[in-house]
Order: structure tokens, then C-alpha cells, then sequence
């Protein structure tokens, strides 16, 4: 019974030595050895094609197709298909355009050139518009100062902005915007008193501003050309 009792501790020896070593050959989980593998990440190959370390941006100077920009991708429906192809076209005269940076500079455009107006200054709305316009605006400006009055236009807001209508003539892109804004306007005479208008009421108006610049041109800025408002 003692040789037995012998052979016994011999083999729970082994046993506990061969334990120690598998936890030494595999580790333990615990939770925080941070090994396990992640499902976004790609396997490592020795491959050099395969490794999608750098993201290739789509080439803005070959055509646009329907899937190649986000922004033609989202408006990518029946109804403005029209819109899209004119979009379209507009990437291929000019790489550059960009259709939400174009908006957002339109917004900032369409701020300027109303509080430019309402303040009848000249020289701030000179480089933003067409001799055309310029000159609708400046008549205007010039008959309400020979009047004595005073237009106070606030924009409160613009609530929307949206472009629907694009298209080139020989090189020259122009693009319609649609601006939904809320604004208080109210023109007074030389005594302060309100001859049109509404001090206390926020309106909200929607005006379509188009907005054009030559495509070959290395002025990358956008005038104004034309506008007009929805009655």
C-alpha cells in the first residue's frame, strides 16, 4: 500500500507539471490580454496588392458615374435625372466642383450679398454679382436713398438650401439654389415710420438665386446672376 500510495504522488507530480506548463505554452484568459481578433481588420498577406492600407479617392478628372461621389449618389433619383447628368457634366469641365462645398459657400454668399443690399453698400456688392444684377441692385439702392428711406432686412435663418437647376453654356456653369430663409423686412422713410413691411413678423421667403463662373477661369469664385423670388 505504500508503493501505491508512492505512485500516486509521482503522477499527481506529472500531472500538476504537465498543468504548468500548458498554461505557460497558452496563457490564461483573463480579459485583458487584448489578443483577440478584430472582424474590421484585415488579415495580414504578404501580398503587396492586398494591402488596404491607403483608401484611393475616385479620380475627379475622369466622368463622374452614378456611384463615384456622394453627392451624385444621393440624388440619384428619377425625377433628377436631368439634374444629375448636368452635375455630371459639370465634373467633367470642372474636377474641382464639389456640390456641398458649393452650397455652403452659397449660403454665406446669399448672407453677404442680403445684408449688403439692405445696407445699400455699393463696394460690398460689386465683386459678388453681374454688371447686370449690380446694376438692377445699384438703381434700387440709389432710388430708396433719394427717397429718404431705409431698408431693415434680417435674416433670421435659412432653413434650406438646395440646388435645382445646373447647366453649361459653352464653358460657363451655371447653378440655380433654392433658398427657404425667415426673415423680418421693413423699409422706413426719413421719419423712422414703417411705409412697408412688418417689424413683428417673421416671414418666410424662398428665393432661387443662380450663380454662375467660367470653368476655364483660375477665379474660382461664383457670381451672382440672376434671381428671383416665389410669389
Amino acid at each position: 500500500m505504500g508503493d501505491g500510495f508512492i505512485d500516486i504522488i509521482f503522477f499527481a507530480m506529472i500531472a500538476a507539471f504537465l498543468v504548468l506548463r500548458l498554461r505557460g505554452v497558452l496563457g490564461r484568459r483573463d480579459g485583458h490580454e487584448g489578443n483577440y481578433p478584430d472582424p474590421f481588420k484585415r488579415e495580414a498577406t504578404d501580398d503587396p496588392s492586398a494591402d488596404d492600407t491607403v483608401v484611393h479617392l475616385p479620380d475627379r478628372a475622369k466622368p463622374a458615374a452614378a456611384n463615384d461621389t456622394d453627392e451624385l449618389e444621393s440624388m440619384d433619383a428619377g425625377p433628377e435625372d436631368a439634374l444629375n447628368s448636368a452635375l455630371r457634366e459639370i465634373i467633367r469641365a470642372d474636377p474641382s466642383f464639389d456640390a456641398p462645398e458649393f452650397l455652403s459657400g452659397a449660403r454665406i454668399a446669399f448672407e453677404l450679398i442680403l445684408g449688403a443690399y439692405s445696407a445699400g453698400d455699393g463696394s460690398a456688392l460689386k465683386p459678388l454679382l453681374s454688371p447686370e444684377v449690380f446694376s438692377n441692385f445699384s438703381k434700387v439702392i440709389h432710388d430708396r436713398e433719394q427717397a429718404g428711406e431705409v431698408m431693415e432686412d434680417t435674416l433670421v435663418g435659412i432653413t434650406a438650401a438646395e440646388i435645382v437647376e445646373a447647366y453649361m453654356e459653352g464653358r460657363t456653369i451655371s447653378i440655380t439654389v433654392k433658398f427657404v430663409t425667415e426673415q423680418v423686412n421693413v423699409t422706413r422713410d426719413e421719419n423712422g415710420d414703417v411705409v412697408d413691411g412688418n417689424a413683428n413678423l417673421v416671414a418666410e421667403v424662398t428665393d432661387f438665386w443662380t450663380f454662375s463662373r467660367d470653368s476655364k477661369s483660375g477665379d474660382p469664385n461664383w457670381v451672382l446672376v440672376a434671381t428671383r423670388s416665389l410669389d
